[in-house]
């Protein structure tokens, strides 16, 4: 196992800076996640981690040691990739056996770490086939245990799911926290997916334009987000933004003026001091569908998204567009005027430079 530590990171590429001083502290054990939109640094970043990409400043340290010009085979790390990168004339004991066979281990050293890798992994009966005879789940195992072997202080993942279908990636999310839960190692793992950060993460960090906007637990980062971006980014669907005004500021909170009339109470830590523009952020879940006369809403459903167990109704309001999630039984259909109310315990507030407002009370 070892603690990652990156101080005061960066990289340029000539002229343009893609990643800026970044500051990071992973423990040992922990399971890390990258997320952010394209272009945010997220691989560049697992990069430089890594030792494929220098840094331009900072500097990056594994179980204590200080990495930063160290080359990548000298840093005690493993890495996945997005491509399973496996050699198509080898089996899968040979594909899984070959990193540590070219450190000159014994043949029998080899074989045991095979063995014990594939046996987490539960490919044993798969050891003697080759590649083009494996399933796409099949080939990231075996893209998997060939880091396993290695036996590394650090796994390095990089978007390893991003090429499998929906229900393979459901069962290699299942199978990686399995994974990390027998071996105890640290693991970075880079994504785009907020469900793959939020269900596989003890920690997850959130990237935008090569800076973090936040890092914490996913249910901090769900339920106290830092500012709108890290709200819209993380939660599936995303939190709904309503532009509203503020006024009658109190010790106990704030009065937002809603579109189309009503108002709602927002607990606020941080008194707004006079009237103005500010942003309501409340997820679609926490939206209740009510009688028009007790709505601090009012709305027409333009389209019902049917799942089976849920269902997403898009629903036009004074300001724009909002989505509901509500149970898959309602009868609620596309056409239909309804309601929404909004408890003040689930709203978010966001001032004008985006940054969240903290409400009085915890929100559960």
């Amino acid at each position: 196992m070892a603690e990652l530590k990156l101080k005061g990171v960066r990289k340029s590429f000539g002229a343009s800076t893609v990643i800026h001083g970044v500051d990071l502290r992973i423990e040992d054990g922990e399971f890390c996640v990258f997320v952010g939109p394209s272009g945010c640094g997220k691989s560049t970043l697992l990069r430089l981690i890594a030792g494929l990409e220098e840094c331009s400043g900072g500097s990056v340290s594994i179980a204590g040691q200080d990495v930063t010009n160290a080359q990548p085979a000298r840093r005690g790390i493993a890495m996945v990739f997005q491509s399973y990168a496996l050699y198509p004339h080898m089996t899968v004991e040979q594909n899984m056996g070959f990193g540590l066979k070219m450190t000159k281990a014994p043949p029998n050293e080899v074989l045991a770490a095979v063995t014990r890798a594939a046996q987490t992994l539960q490919i044993e009966h798969l050891l003697k086939r080759r590649p083009k005879d494996l399933s796409g789940g099949q080939r990231q195992r075996v893209a998997i245990g060939r880091a396993i072997v290695r036996n590394p202080k650090l796994f390095l993942f990089d978007e390893p799911l991003s090429n499998l279908d929906a229900a393979l990636r459901v069962e290699m999310r299942i199978e990686l926290s399995k994974i990390k839960s027998q071996l105890g190692t640290t693991f970075v793992y880079v994504t785009h997916d907020q469900t793959e950060a939020m269900t596989l993460a003890d920690k997850i960090v959130v990237l935008r334009d090569g800076k973090i906007e936040q890092v914490g637990a996913p249910l901090d980062l769900y339920l106290k987000p830092a500012n709108r971006f890290v709200a819209g980014f993380i939660g599936s669907p995303k939190m709904n933004f309503i532009e509203v005004t503020s006024s009658d500021a109190r010790a106990d909170g704030v009065t937002v003026a809603m579109p189309g009339g009503a108002s709602v109470r927002v607990g606020a830590h941080e008194r707004i001091t006079s009237m103005g523009p500010v942003t309501v952020g409340i997820r679609p879940e926490h939206l209740q569908i009510v009688e028009p006369s007790s709505a601090h809403l009012c709305g027409r459903v333009m389209l019902a998204e049917r799942l089976g167990g849920e269902t997403y109704l898009h629903t036009q309001i004074p300001s724009g567009t909002a989505l509901v999630k509500i149970d898959g039984n309602s009868p609620v259909r596309a056409g239909e005027n309804i309601g929404l109310f909004i408890p003040a315990e689930r709203a978010h507030l966001f001032s004008s430079n985006g940054a969240r407002i903290p409400a009085l009370q915890p929100q559960a």
